[in-house]
């Protein structure tokens, strides 16, 4: 029964591998799969004839397996468990005594012998050994060390230029956090240094905190809660998903005040977030007198609301009784279409604010622009529209903004010094269309715009995409730091993080390169209608991957690698930059970027930087405007499905690259931690980060390396705390060669970035806030967590 039930087995695994191997082979793919297939076919005929050289067959087949393998992926687990598993597992069946037995012989004297297992047994034994080995490697990880003297940068220049505030941005206290990367410069980095890499480890949790701003049946897919908290003085101000301010006690996380903006629900609306609010002191005002203290909310209904600091109070002498209407200007006004995720920048006296709109819903949808208000009265003083880049006076009543202007919905920085604010922007939607682009848009999108915080003026502009098809947002807010060259002198340096995966480091002054970048060729092949770019920049300083190939395929099985490998030859791919098309393309990396709003932390001391690179490909498949179903039919309009684009030729089918069961068709590692030296422009360290704990349905810690979105922070302590990856912990690193020092579970998805402060009983606290992701499936939730050493 036994050897009839196995030949069965063999013959449905035959059947499966050789139908599938025949058609990769067709599209030009590996022959291993119907070699594999047919070596299972001719096992289970000589098993149902009950022939002793089935084993022998079969040895063949883990023989070639093997090397197969090896000779495709190295020694590395992940890649090599798929492929073997299953054989080797079968293997094993094969050697035992009922299927054995009836293969073997009956001597003159009448004792029965099984067939020899050693022909079989050899090559399992080996491929067993070598699965072993391959535990205890990682071809994908790179060691090393940044520096660890923070002296080293200033050689002869005093050593009073490192700590000094300029050094940080701004004037803010080094145990507090006013702004959403602490300071004016975006830097995510803190001068603190009671929690190091020696206790880190006994750090515990001392206060949690829950909102009360739960996920909602109703709410849109892309609920997210991203919140970077502010600490001012003794109180922690931040926001929710649907837009309550709230401020908390510093030392116990105890509720002060909060407000509910009522932004209300609408199901047109993209995202539902809020990264930050804005916190403002009125120098001229006398302490403690109303609302000389303010927190400036955003709301997905595209109000800038200002509030008294003190108790969360309406502040009614701002705009119009304290709401400022960010929808005026626009000449189309669909609603849930514009809004502002990320705070809004204060500096000499002004609110600088973009907006973010929603990615390919319509061809008539709000503008991109960026305006500066009065951040006393409200009253607009200047606004730069990407599409009229010139004219930066306020707009005329009656006029309209550019419809459909490249956007920036991340977080901008600031140098007061040279009086510049830096935008990081975004591309004009439809992202995959690029026909009848104005010469304004094509020199702007997917850019980083220095202006004149005084009138709005374009001092300089850096492009990171040419004619960009593929959503490659500049996501990340810019960071500033001074960097001291070899031979001594300083330079005002920015960083700029990309979802290509390149690091960008300008001069600030002028936005030309500090570590250089050069032109490529990149991939032509568009739709008739459009055209390409035939070159695209890279930076010499960059995370990256290299192009995919059919051996990168994965899956947990052979069957589902197969299908993984079968759909990588029917989509179109060229590498980096390959256009959308109508038979679907592979877009690598993919939308969610190899870095995303997050951005990285800089140390601006030691002159390094700290990321988490993120690799998951995507697909796009551009579909006719007359083949677009109904409205409500398979739509998403986001980073998963179809976005219609209405009023334009073509919608887009757009999502992960994933395989028949659901995980991503490219082999782990799809997240890293890393740190890199911004001096020498050298990676030092990448190492696979977060676990499979919280994507399978069993709580299996398997360190794979996984997807992750949020950000970073580095203290002076010699640590980066980072949550973002799609399993529930928030983990503390040495910043020096990577190592996780701690961890911590989290109730809920940490996809948020932390920050740390200390207290007036000098007791260092970090917070992370724990709410959840909705494109990514993390769990949702409200909390509000501080950590402190006992």
């Amino acid at each position: 029964m036994a050897i009839v039930i196995t030949s069965i087995l063999f013959i449905l695994v035959g059947l499966a591998l050789g139908g599938g191997g025949l058609w990769l082979v067709m599209l030009g793919g590996s022959v291993f799969y119907a070699f594999a297939g047919a070596m299972f076919l001719l096992t289970a005929i000589l098993l149902v004839m009950r022939r002793a050289a089935a084993l022998w067959v079969y040895a063949a087949l883990v023989i070639v397996a093997l090397a197969w393998a090896i000779w495709e992926v190295g020694f590395d687990w992940w890649q090599l468990g798929p492929r073997g598993g299953l054989i080797i597992l079968l293997g094993l069946w094969l050697l035992t005594p009922w299927i054995r037995r009836p293969l073997g012989f009956l001597s003159p004297t009448g004792i029965s012998y099984g067939a020899n297992p050693w022909p079989l047994a050899i090559p399992v034994v080996i491929a067993i050994a070598i699965a072993g080995y391959s535990m205890t490697t990682d071809p994908h990880r790179i060691t090393g060390n940044l520096p660890t003297d923070p002296h080293r940068i200033t050689g002869n220049l005093p050593t009073e230029a490192v700590t000094s505030p300029a050094t940080f941005g701004g004037v803010v206290p080094d145990e507090e956090w006013h702004q959403y990367g602490r300071t004016p410069f975006g830097q995510r980095y803190s001068p603190l240094d009671q929690i190091n890499v020696s206790n880190v480890k006994d750090l515990k949790e001392v206060w949690r905190y829950q909102t009360g701003d739960v996920k909602r049946p109703e709410d849109v897919g892309e609920t997210t809660y991203q919140v970077t908290p502010l600490k001012v003085g003794d109180t922690l101000y931040l926001c929710t998903p649907h837009n309550w301010a709230i401020a908390l006690d510093a030392k116990t996380g105890k509720e002060k005040w909060k407000y509910d903006s009522n932004s209300g629900m609408n199901p047109n609306r993209q995202h539902q977030t809020c990264r930050g609010v804005t916190y403002y002191r009125d120098t001229a005002a006398a302490p403690g007198s109303v609302c000389a203290e303010r927190v400036f909310l955003p709301t997905s209904d595209a109000r800038l609301i200002a509030l008294d600091a003190a108790n969360g109070q309406i502040c009614t002498s701002f705009a119009e009784d304290g709401v400022l209407h960010l929808e005026k200007g626009m000449q189309y006004n669909p609603a849930g279409y514009y809004y502002s995720t990320s705070p809004p920048v204060a500096v000499a006296g002004k609110l600088i604010v973009g907006g973010a709109v929603n990615d390919n819903y319509s061809t008539k949808e709000q503008s991109g622009v960026i305006r500066a208000y009065d951040i006393n009265t409200g009253a607009l003083i200047w606004n730069w529209d990407s599409g009229n880049p010139d004219v930066t006076t306020p707009l005329p009543e009656g006029q309209t903004y550019t419809t459909n202007s490249p956007n920036s919905w991340s977080v901008f920085s600031v140098d007061d010094g040279l009086g510049m604010v830096y935008i990081p922007l975004g591309n004009q939607v439809p992202d995959q269309l690029g026909m009848n682009r104005s010469a304004h848009v094509e020199k702007y999108s997917s850019s980083i715009v220095a202006l004149d915080i005084a009138t709005g003026q374009v001092k300089w502009v850096q492009q990171f995409v040419h004619h960009d098809l593929w959503d490659m947002d500049v996501p990340a807010q810019p960071v500033l730091f001074d960097m001291t060259k070899t031979d001594r002198t300083s330079v005002p340096a920015l960083v700029a993080p990309t979802k290509q995966g390149d690091i960008y480091v300008l001069d600030r002054r002028t936005g030309e390169a500090i570590i250089p970048f050069r032109e490529m060729p990149a991939p032509g092949g568009a739709i008739p209608e459009d055209h390409t770019s035939p070159t695209q920049p890279i930076s010499d300083l960059t995370f990256s991957p290299p192009p995919l190939q059919e051996k990168d395929m994965w899956g947990i099985s052979l069957f589902d690698q197969l299908a993984c490998r079968i759909q990588f030859h029917r989509y179109k791919y060229e590498g980096r930059y390959t256009p959308p098309s109508l038979v679907g393309s592979i877009i690598y990396p993919g939308n969610f970027g190899t870095f995303n709003w997050g951005s990285v932390a800089v140390d601006p001391e030691r002159q390094i930087m700290f990321g988490m690179p993120t690799y998951l490909a995507f697909t796009s498949r551009l579909v006719p405007a007359a083949d677009i179903p109904p409205r409500g039919q398979d739509e998403k309009g986001s980073e998963q499905g179809l976005n219609r684009n209405d009023g334009a030729p073509y919608g887009v089918f757009m999502g992960p690259f994933l395989g028949p069961l659901s995980i991503p068709c490219q082999a782990p590692p799809w997240g890293y931690v890393t740190g890199a030296d911004l001096r020498t422009g050298k990676i030092a360290y990448k190492h696979r980060n977060g676990t499979t704990y919280d994507m399978t349905p069993l709580p299996l810690p398997f360190k794979v390396g996984v997807p992750g979105i949020g950000g970073p922070i580095l203290t002076r302590g010699g640590v980066a705390f980072l949550g973002a990856a799609v399993d529930n912990f928030l983990r503390a690193y040495d910043v020096m060669n990577g190592d996780q020092l701690w961890q911590a579970r989290l109730p809920a998805g940490g996809q948020a970035t932390p920050m740390t402060y200390t207290t007036s009983d000098n007791k260092q606290f970090v917070v992370m806030v724990a709410g959840g992701h909705g494109s990514i499936g993390t769990k949702p939730g409200d909390y509000v967590i501080g950590y402190a050493l006992p």
